[in-house]
C-alpha cells in the first residue's frame, strides 16, 4: 500500500481546515470547495475565494507523470537544483507502446524502440526518489485509481486525463510539467479558483445504459468548453448507485468539457473498491471522517444555491449514446443515430470497434462487455467489424485472463492489445490508414478529433460505452440500435442481443503476478542519469532568455489559426511521441495541423521574409535565424485536449513571442505562461478579422505589464495603414515575474540559489 502516512496527514489535518474554511465563508461547504481549502499551500491565510477571479496557491499531495510528458518534466527537474521531489511522485510508461500486432509483440518491440527513453525515466526516477511504473504495468489514470487515488485527496498530473481520480473522490487536475516541477520543487502550485457546476442524478442506469452515457449526455450539455474554469461535482441518489470505476469514467471524460476536474462525494462503492484493491486502512480511515467527505447536507438539498450552474439527469430515461464524430460533443442517443447518419452521410458500416483504455477498461466493463461477446457465439453470430481490448493495467489484465474474458474474446475474433494507451492517443499502427479512405470506427475512449486514432483524417470516430461499442462490432452496423433492432446469425435466424451483464468487481479479487512497479533508491545521490549529447529522443535543456525590459516591437504574423487549434493541432501525438524528450526535434511538428485562416490549409503559412509559402515550422525558423518576433493569432478555446507542455515550448523554444486568441483552454495557457510566452485574448472578437497576412505588430505599452491591465497592440498593415487593438490576459503578479524571468523554471531556480 502506498502512501499510508500521508493519507493520515491529510485526514488529521482535514476536519479543522474545512471547519476554519466554513467559519469564514459562514455558509455549507461543497465537497470540491472542502479538498481545495483542505490543500491551501498556506492554510493560516483562509480567504472568501472569488470563484473563477482569485488564484490560489495550493500544495498537492502527489504528483503522476505519463512517459511522454514526464521526459519534458523531468528534464525540467533535473534544473531545479533539488535532490529529491518533495511530494510523492510516480512516472508511468504508457505512451510510447504502438498498438499493432498484439500485447505481447507489441510491447516487445517497444522495449527495443523505446530503451533509451525508458532508461532515461527509470534512471531519473531512481535518483529523485519517483516511483516508476514499466512498460506494460498499466495506463497512468488507471494504475492511479488502483494505487494512489484517495478521498479527499488532491493530486495533479502531467496529462489531462489525471480527472480520472475523481472516480474515488480526489481533486485531481490536468496539468503541464512545468506545474508538476513546481509541486516537484516543493513549490506552490496556482489555480484560479474554480467554479462550481453541480451535476444531479436521480435513478438509477438499467439496461444498456451505462455510467458513460452520462458523460456523454453531459458533454452534449456543455459541449467541449462548457466545463472551462468549472469543476464539475456529481451527486445524487443516482450518483450513489454507481460504481467507482464508473465515477471514474464519468470524471475521465469531464477533460472533454474543459473542466477542471470532476468528482464524487465518498460512498459504499468507493469503499468496495478501496477495499478491492487491497487498500482496506485507506477506507477505514475513509469512513472515520466520511461527513467531510461529501458536501454538507444542505449544499445537495438546495444546489442551485450553491453551484454556479446546475445540471439534472435522470437515469431511468437515460439513453445510451453515441458521440461524434470528430468532436466528443456531438452528442446522439441510439435511437437517433440511423436519422442522423443518414442526414450527415456518416460512413455506415463500422470497420473497427476498440474497447478499454484509461477511460473504460474496468472489470466492470470489461465483464459487461465479456458477456455480449459469450452472446455472440451462443447465439452463433459472426463479428461484422475487427474488435480489440486495450486493458487499462496488468492487474486489470491479468485477473479478467483468470476469469475467462479473454478467451471469450478470442471466440469472436478480438485482438487483446498492450496495458497502454495504444489507440486512443494515435499509436496504433493501422493498416491502410495511410490510404486516408472515409470510414468509421467506434471506441470507448474520450477523444475522437480528426486523425487522433489513426492519423486518417476522414476516420468517423465515435465514442460510446464499451456495451456499445461491442454490440455495434458484432453488428458492423452504426446504425444498429440493440434495444430494438435483431441480427441475422449464421443459420440465418433473427437474434436479439439481450442488455449486457456483469461484476461491479471480480468475486475472486483482483490478482497479479507482477504489477510493474520499481521503487527508487533510497539515496540517489550516485546514480547517473545519461543522455547522450548526439540522441535524437532526449536533449538536455537551456534556459530560455528572460525578458529584455522592452516594448516588443517589428513582430510578424506566423499564422492565423482559423476554427479548431487543439493541442494536437500545435504539437500532434502519434508518430511525434518518440521525440517528446528532444525539444528542438519535436518542435518540426509544430502547429502543422491548425488551418491558415488566409488559404484554409495546413501546414502551409507565407514567409514575410521571402513572400513564398511554406511548412510552418521551416517558416518560424527562418524568422528565429533571422531575429524576427513572430506572433500567433488563433479562435475560440485555443489550447484545448491534451496538457501537453510541448505545445508551449515548441513556439517558445522557436522565437514565437505571442499567442493572441479569442480565448484560450485552461490548461494551455497556463502552460504559456510557465514558459515566458505572452498569451493574450482579443478585447473585442471581432478584432480577429482585422489580422491580415502581411500585418506587422507592435506591443506599445508592455513595458506597463501589469495585473488587470489590458494593452495595447498596435496592427500596420502592408499598405502601411495602422489599427490598434486591445489585449486583455490572466496574469498575476507571480506569472508576470515568469515572464520576465523567462520562465517559471528560470524563477525556481533564481529562489534556489
Amino acid at each position: 500500500m502506498f502512501d499510508l502516512d500521508l493519507i493520515k496527514k491529510t485526514y488529521g489535518n482535514f476536519g479543522p481546515r474545512i471547519e476554519k474554511a466554513r467559519k469564514v465563508l459562514k455558509r455549507p461547504l461543497a465537497l470540491s470547495e472542502k479538498i481545495l481549502y483542505s490543500h491551501l499551500f498556506n492554510p493560516e491565510k483562509v480567504e472568501d475565494f472569488k470563484r473563477g477571479v482569485d488564484y490560489v496557491d495550493f500544495a498537492p499531495d502527489r504528483v503522476a507523470m505519463q512517459d511522454a510528458t514526464a521526459q519534458m518534466a523531468l528534464l525540467q527537474f533535473m534544473n531545479s537544483g533539488k535532490e529529491k521531489t518533495a511530494v510523492p511522485s510516480t512516472v508511468h510508461c504508457d505512451h510510447l507502446i504502438q498498438a499493432s500486432v498484439g500485447g505481447r509483440t507489441d510491447l516487445k518491440f517497444a522495449l527495443e524502440t523505446n530503451k533509451e527513453v525508458f532508461n532515461f525515466l527509470e534512471s531519473v526516477s531512481n535518483k529523485y526518489g519517483i516511483g516508476f511504473w514499466k512498460p506494460g504495468a498499466g495506463i497512468i489514470h488507471q494504475v492511479v485509481l488502483e494505487n494512489y487515488a484517495f478521498p479527499g485527496g488532491m493530486m495533479i498530473g502531467t496529462d489531462s486525463h489525471t480527472v480520472n481520480a475523481g472516480g474515488l473522490g480526489m481533486v485531481a487536475i490536468g496539468v503541464g510539467g512545468a506545474d508538476a516541477v513546481d509541486v516537484m520543487a516543493g513549490m506552490p502550485w496556482e489555480l484560479k479558483f474554480p467554479k462550481l457546476i453541480g451535476v444531479k442524478l436521480t435513478g438509477k442506469l438499467s439496461g444498456w445504459t451505462a455510467p458513460k452515457d452520462i458523460i456523454l449526455k453531459v458533454a452534449g450539455l456543455l459541449t467541449v468548453k462548457g466545463g472551462t474554469g468549472y469543476i464539475i461535482e456529481y451527486f445524487g441518489e443516482g450518483a450513489k448507485s454507481l460504481s467507482a470505476t464508473g465515477k471514474g469514467t464519468i470524471c475521465n471524460m469531464g477533460a472533454e468539457v474543459g473542466a477542471t476536474t470532476s468528482t464524487f462525494g465518498y460512498d459504499e462503492s468507493m469503499e468496495r473498491y478501496l477495499r478491492a484493491t487491497g487498500r482496506a486502512e485507506v477506507a477505514d480511515l475513509a469512513n472515520n471522517i466520511q461527513e467531510h467527505l461529501t458536501a454538507d447536507e444542505e449544499v445537495y438539498a438546495n444546489p442551485e444555491k450553491y453551484f454556479d450552474q446546475l445540471i439534472e439527469i435522470n437515469l431511468d430515461e437515460l439513453e445510451p449514446h453515441l458521440n461524434g464524430p470528430f468532436t466528443p460533443d456531438l452528442a446522439t442517443p441510439i435511437s437517433k443515430v440511423a436519422e442522423a447518419a443518414k442526414e450527415n452521410g456518416w460512413p455506415t458500416k463500422i470497420e473497427v470497434g476498440l474497447i478499454g483504455s484509461c477511460t473504460n477498461s474496468s472489470y466492470e466493463d470489461i465483464s459487461r462487455a465479456a458477456s455480449l461477446a459469450q452472446q455472440a457465439v451462443d447465439k452463433k453470430l459472426k463479428t461484422k467489424a475487427k474488435f480489440t481490448i486495450t486493458p487499462g493495467s496488468e492487474q486489470v489484465r491479468y485477473t479478467i485472463e483468470r476469469d475467462g474474458f479473454i478467451s471469450i474474446f478470442d471466440k469472436i475474433g478480438a485482438s487483446v492489445f498492450a496495458n497502454a494507451c495504444g489507440p486512443c492517443i494515435g499509436q496504433w499502427n493501422r493498416a491502410g490508414a495511410e490510404k486516408e479512405e472515409k470510414n468509421t470506427i467506434v471506441h470507448s475512449f474520450n477523444r475522437n478529433f480528426s486523425k487522433r486514432a489513426d492519423g486518417n483524417p476522414n476516420t468517423h470516430a465515435f465514442v460510446a460505452s464499451p456495451e456499445l461499442v461491442t454490440a455495434l462490432a458484432i453488428a458492423g452496423d452504426l446504425t444498429f440500435n440493440p434495444l430494438t433492432d435483431k441480427l441475422i446469425n449464421e443459420a440465418g435466424e433473427e437474434v436479439s442481443l439481450e442488455p449486457p451483464t456483469g461484476e461491479e468487481l471480480p468475486s475472486k479479487g483482483f490478482a497479479v503476478e507482477d504489477a510493474g512497479y520499481q521503487a527508487p533508491a533510497q539515496d540517489g545521490a550516485s546514480v547517473q542519469v545519461v543522455v547522450a549529447p548526439d540522441s535524437n529522443r532526449l536533449q538536455l535543456l537551456s534556459a530560455f532568455e528572460p525578458w529584455d525590459g522592452k516594448n516588443l516591437t517589428g513582430a510578424r504574423l506566423l499564422i492565423k489559426a482559423q476554427g479548431k487549434c487543439t493541442t494536437d493541432h500545435i504539437s500532434m501525438a502519434g508518430p511525434w511521441l518518440r521525440f517528446r524528450g528532444h525539444l528542438d526535434n519535436i518542435s518540426n511538428n509544430m502547429l502543422i495541423g491548425a488551418v491558415n485562416a488566409f488559404n484554409g490549409k495546413t501546414n502551409d503559412v507565407k514567409s514575410q521574409l521571402t513572400g513564398e509559402y511554406d511548412e510552418v515550422p521551416k517558416v518560424q525558423r527562418a524568422y528565429k535565424a533571422a531575429n524576427v518576433p513572430t506572433v500567433v493569432v488563433g479562435d475560440h478555446n485555443y489550447g484545448e485536449g491534451s496538457s501537453r507542455e510541448h505545445a508551449a515550448m515548441e513556439p517558445r523554444h522557436l522565437g514565437v513571442k505571442a499567442v493572441i486568441v479569442k480565448s484560450f483552454a485552461r490548461i494551455h495557457e497556463t502552460n504559456l505562461k510557465k514558459q515566458g510566452m505572452l498569451a493574450f485574448t482579443f478585447d473585442n472578437e471581432a478584432d480577429y478579422n482585422k489580422i491580415q497576412e502581411d500585418d506587422t505588430f507592435n506591443f506599445i505599452d508592455l513595458e506597463a505589464f501589469a495585473p488587470g491591465k489590458s494593452l495595447t497592440l498596435e496592427v500596420v498593415h502592408a499598405d502601411g495603414s495602422k489599427e490598434t487593438i486591445q489585449l486583455n490576459h490572466s496574469y498575476n503578479d507571480q506569472q508576470i515575474a515568469w515572464f520576465k524571468a523567462g520562465s517559471a523554471l528560470n524563477l525556481i531556480k533564481q529562489q534556489n540559489n
